[in-house]
């Protein structure tokens, strides 16, 4: 889907079959990527950064229970934080794929 004038269109969300759905902001050809809902279990991503370069900042998880928080450039995001319902907060170091709590 797009918005602006004739010529100066931009993108602002993208549908895909399986639900999913994209959010952009930014000028034409700068659109970059800040949200993303999930249509298999109802959560939502954010992301932060210039176009091409978005990186995972947070994830929401649709039953309100967990919100993880990550940082890293793009690819290779790790989780930082989890952040529960009942206000309990786990930290997390380590590299992508070998992150652990601390």
């Amino acid at each position: 889907h797009f918005e602006g004038e004739r010529g100066a269109e931009r993108m602002v969300r993208t549908v895909f079959a399986n639900g999913n759905v994209k959010y952009y902001k930014g000028e034409q050809g700068a659109e970059r990527l800040v949200r993303m809902e999930l249509a298999d279990d109802g959560g939502v991503e954010h992301y932060e950064g210039e176009s091409g370069a978005e990186r995972l900042s947070r994830a929401e998880f649709a039953n309100g229970e967990e919100v993880q928080y990550y940082e890293g450039e793009s690819g290779a995001e790790r989780m930082v934080r989890a952040e529960y319902a009942d206000g309990s907060v786990q930290h997390y170091e380590g590299e992508r794929g070998a992150d652990r709590k601390s």
